[in-house]
Parts: structure tokens; C-alpha cells; sequence
């Protein structure tokens, strides 16, 4: 037996047996690798489910941040489908739903069957039936082009690596139409001046839980917003930016138009 073949068995069992390969099924490997602890184990869906461990994880910025997507999403919305990017902890998918007309669907979707499961257990029955809830991975959507007037993202794009970012980004922008409104909330620019920043030991552990936070912090939203845009024949631009904790958080909202409209 030579000893590559040994070499690439014993690999095969490292990986057998490590934790995150059991939350695999299907799942991006990123997210079973990084984040199964947080999103696909079922006891860490519950315990990070509460309101105490939501405004914890965001320094007590939840329902300020809460409140800002709603009212971005919602204020003279676009007439048209409203698309949830991934489910979310906390209440803000219920109180999406009471923010819409009665006659109107949320349409959610998600990779992971735990937290679809997690976020119906949220609603009563009237909501149930009006949440059209799917497993999809977010960089293979499959809606059809120029499915819907207003997509939320909220807290998504930091835990994706830069090629996952990219191919959810490209899919978001094929299915927002003309017209349409797009507003993520997220972590800012680098806060460089950030007393969370600053001090070491915190930007250790955050970066630790967020391994993917560092190359987004880097990045530049709106180019990059603006360059996928341009690949499905589309304008982008950015008609409203709140911050928030010092500039940490952001809640940008964007319109995308055809280079007809400009």
C-alpha cells in the first residue's frame, strides 16, 4: 500500500469525523464547516432563537436595526412580490408579515430545512398561509427573472465567502425587476476608529465567530451591487443609507431601474 493511498484514507476518516460533516446534507459546505453550531444544529437554533442572545450578538442594535428594514422595505413599496433572502433569528419575519397587505405573501427562502421549520413556528395560522417558504440556496435561486419589487437581506451577505457573496449578489439582482427596491442590512465600512475594533480582544472574537466579516468589511457594497447589476442589463443606485452603534451597522436601501428609465 503506498503511502498517498494511506495519506488520502486517513483524510477520508478526519473528515468522517469531524462534527461539521455531519450537518453537510446538502448544505453548502462554508455553512457546515463554519456555521453548523449556529444554524443547523437544532439545540444552537434554539438557544440563538431568543431575544436576550439576538440583541446580545448585535450590541442592543437589534430593533433599532429591525425597525429601519421594515420601514425601508415597506414606505411606498414597490407594487409587486417581497422576497426574504434567508430566514432571520428574532421577529422579524412576523412582523414582515403584519407590515403587508392582508391579501399579500411573503415569499421566503432558505438552504437550511431547520430554520424554515424554526421561523414557522413563529407565525399562527393566518400567517402560515400566507408565507410561501422554499429550501433554495441563495446563489442558485429558482425564481425567474425579474420575480420580485422589493428583496430583504438581513445579516446575509457577512457570512458568505467572497465567491458565494458574488453568485448570491449576480442571482439577487437577475430576480429583483426593474422598478424594484433592494435593502440590506449589514455590517459597515471597516470601522477602523470603532472602540470594538480597537480593542483587540473583542475584533478577535468576532472575527473568530465571523470568518467570512473580515473580507466583507473590505468590500464595497454598492460596486459591487452596481457591477451585477450591469450583467443582467440593469442600473442600480442607492437612495437611502441609515447607520447606526457608530457606524457599525448600516441599512441601505437600493433601486434598481433599466438603462431605459435613466
Amino acid at each position: 500500500m503506498s503511502p498517498g493511498y494511506r495519506k488520502n484514507n486517513k483524510v477520508k476518516r478526519n473528515r468522517r469525523t469531524t462534527i461539521w460533516h455531519h450537518f453537510l446534507d446538502a448544505h453548502p459546505e462554508y455553512l457546515a464547516r463554519h456555521y453548523w453550531w449556529a444554524y443547523l444544529w437544532r439545540f444552537g437554533v434554539w438557544f440563538f432563537d431568543h431575544q436576550p442572545i439576538i440583541n446580545a450578538i448585535l450590541f442592543g442594535q437589534y430593533q433599532t436595526l429591525k425597525k429601519q428594514a421594515l420601514q425601508a422595505c415597506m414606505t411606498n413599496r414597490p407594487k409587486g412580490r417581497l422576497l426574504q433572502l434567508t430566514c432571520v433569528y428574532g421577529s422579524l419575519t412576523p412582523s414582515l408579515i403584519k407590515s403587508m397587505k392582508k391579501d399579500e405573501d411573503l415569499y421566503l427562502m432558505d438552504v437550511a430545512d431547520v430554520q424554515l421549520d424554526a421561523t414557522r413556528k413563529k407565525l399562527n395560522n393566518k400567517e402560515k398561509s400566507r408565507l410561501l417558504a422554499t429550501r433554495m440556496n441563495a446563489e442558485h435561486l429558482a425564481y425567474c427573472d425579474d420575480a420580485f419589487s422589493t428583496i430583504l437581506m438581513f445579516f446575509l451577505l457577512h457570512e458568505l465567502p467572497a465567491d458565494a457573496r458574488e453568485r448570491t449578489l449576480n442571482e439577487t439582482l437577475r430576480v429583483l425587476q426593474p422598478g424594484g427596491r433592494l435593502v440590506v442590512t449589514e455590517y459597515g465600512q471597516y470601522p477602523r476608529q470603532h472602540f470594538l475594533c480597537r480593542f483587540w480582544p473583542i475584533r478577535i472574537l468576532l472575527l473568530g465567530l465571523e470568518p467570512f466579516l473580515g473580507d466583507f468589511w473590505h468590500r464595497n457594497l454598492f460596486a459591487m451591487l452596481r457591477r451585477h447589476a450591469k450583467t443582467h442589463n440593469k442600473t442600480l443606485k442607492r437612495v437611502n443609507e441609515f447607520h447606526c452603534f457608530s457606524n457599525f451597522y448600516r441599512v441601505c436601501v437600493f433601486e434598481v431601474n433599466s438603462p431605459d428609465d435613466e
